[in-house]
């Protein structure tokens, strides 16, 4: 087990104060802070190698490609898929948007179902419902228990619609509740169904193998797990990547360019049109690197004992209302809640004049929020430079919202 307050010196960010406090941030579910090795990395790339990939016949043009290339080895390793099957996006939301619609224009018809639940993030809602328009296919929502977790009673009977596509989370952004996606999967399977999993806030805080969740496509992004913004990623099998269409069309992704046809390169570069974020890609290696060098075991350790003693803490406050489960074995990564009689927004600016950063909203999961009742919630989240000593800072500056609203 590591020691955060030993981790959160390689933060540089962490250095700062906020409204003449030492910054507390607990909005890593938004974006995580990156440590100096991720920041000299990319910096690195621009001051030694910067060139175009897979173009230039010259040194530098190599050695981007090859760095490149090892990025998506390191990445392939990491999550447990192959080279080939790793696709560079620039986010969660576009690897959604890439198989929604490069599979899902394809192959979705009237009539045909999608699958999600109510606790998806709109990236894994909104693109589904989108294609589904265009294909007169319909996407149905499995229910949420009132613990927070997906209703398997109300999946299984959701599976007897023999859906095309099952698209569902690993770990809920806003509740915080980790599903079954394993067994999800399988089950999913057995009635004919691929499966997309989003695991933005699955992979910065507990080991991922693709191949034994038994998904067909499993999206994620760096920025939330200590890497740079604007590049992601969208795992698939092969098999079903080399059937699908490209997603963009243009340099990079072909094979032959005539004037009423083209043909397009092998996966992944099919994928992959354009100049891609390079810098990134080697942003996210050295983030891999990092959290390897902690071990996935420790940091879903780390993770669990925050959790645990943020829901200890509180839930001992009369005016905070938790959402979702109470279980750190069954929730990853934050703690929403409501401050009774006081709107979120006004809660986090409180927050914020002592120097915590949360986030305050419906957590782009609107559903999810009407399904509860919430207009919005206030969500702490954390990653391996989070240390008990935010949580108690946390208490400590809810403490102000009483002072000031007498609630």
């Amino acid at each position: 087990m590591f020691d955060p307050q030993v981790v959160r010196k390689d933060f540089p960010i962490l250095k700062r104060e906020i409204n003449g406090k030492p910054l507390v941030y607990l909005d890593s579910g938004a974006t995580s802070q990156k440590p100096i090795s991720v920041l000299e990395a990319e910096r690195n790339y621009y001051e030694k190698h910067n060139a175009n990939v897979h173009r230039g016949a010259h040194t530098l043009g190599d050695e981007a490609t090859q760095i490149y290339q090892g990025a998506r080895n390191k990445v392939a390793k990491f999550v447990g898929g192959g080279e080939a099957e790793i696709i560079f996006v620039r986010n969660t939301t576009e690897a959604i948007n890439l198989v929604a619609y490069a599979w899902g224009l394809d192959n979705l018809e009237k009539g045909d179902v999608v699958l999600t639940t109510i606790m998806e993030h709109h990236s894994n809602l909104v693109p589904w419902q989108e294609v589904a328009r265009r294909t007169g296919a319909r996407v149905e929502v499995v229910g949420i228990t009132k613990e927070g977790q997906i209703d398997q009673q109300d999946y299984a009977e959701k599976l007897k619609l023999k859906p095309k596509m099952v698209a569902i989370v690993q770990v809920s952004n806003a509740l915080g509740t980790i599903n079954p996606v394993k067994e999800m999967t399988k089950a999913a399977h057995r009635v004919g169904a691929l499966v997309l999993i989003d695991g933005a806030q699955a992979v910065p805080h507990m080991g991922v193998d693709v191949k034994k969740i038994g998904c067909d496509f499993y999206a994620f992004s760096a920025h939330k797990m200590l890497g740079p913004m604007g590049i992601g990623v969208l795992w698939g099998r092969r098999e079903i990547l080399e059937m699908m269409s490209p997603f963009l069309t243009g340099g990079g992704m072909i094979k032959e360019v005539f004037t009423d046809h083209s043909t397009w390169a092998d996966v992944p570069e099919k994928f992959e049109a354009g100049t891609p974020n390079v810098a990134g890609a080697v942003g996210l290696a050295s983030a891999i690197d990092y959290l390897e060098q902690l071990g996935m075991e420790a940091v879903r350790e780390h993770d669990k004992e925050i959790v645990g003693y943020s829901l200890e803490l509180l839930a001992q406050l009369p005016n905070i209302k938790i959402l979702g489960t109470h279980d750190k074995s069954t929730r990853s990564g934050s703690v929403s809640f409501e401050y009774m009689g006081v709107h979120a927004h006004d809660a986090a600016t409180i927050l914020d004049s002592e120097g915590v950063a949360v986030r305050s909203g419906h957590h782009c999961t609107m559903p999810l929020h009407n399904h509860l009742g919430v207009v919005a919630s206030i969500r702490a989240s954390f990653n391996v430079y989070t240390t008990k000593e935010d949580i108690d800072t946390l208490v400590t500056a809810l403490g102000k919202i009483k002072t000031i609203f007498g609630k």
